[in-house]
């Protein structure tokens, strides 16, 4: 039996949109998309889970994000 451990999984994360996703692909548009942002300036709160974070690191350059 194996424990699974909680590192940051209980925090969560302000995402906001600094750059227009149009004209970088569709997978980092999806990205934006699969973190809830829609237009520019939108700020949105998520939990901090390896999915949520790996479509940060792939639309870094797009992002802002901070720890709450």
């Amino acid at each position: 039996m194996t424990t699974v451990k909680k590192s940051d999984t209980g925090k969560r994360i302000r995402v906001t949109l600094v750059r227009s996703p149009f004209g970088t692909g569709r997978r980092h548009m999806a990205c934006v998309r699969g973190l809830g942002l829609k237009r520019l300036r939108q700020t949105v709160e998520l939990e901090n889970t390896p999915a949520v974070r790996g479509m940060i690191n792939r639309v870094s350059y797009m992002v802002k994000c901070e720890e709450i």
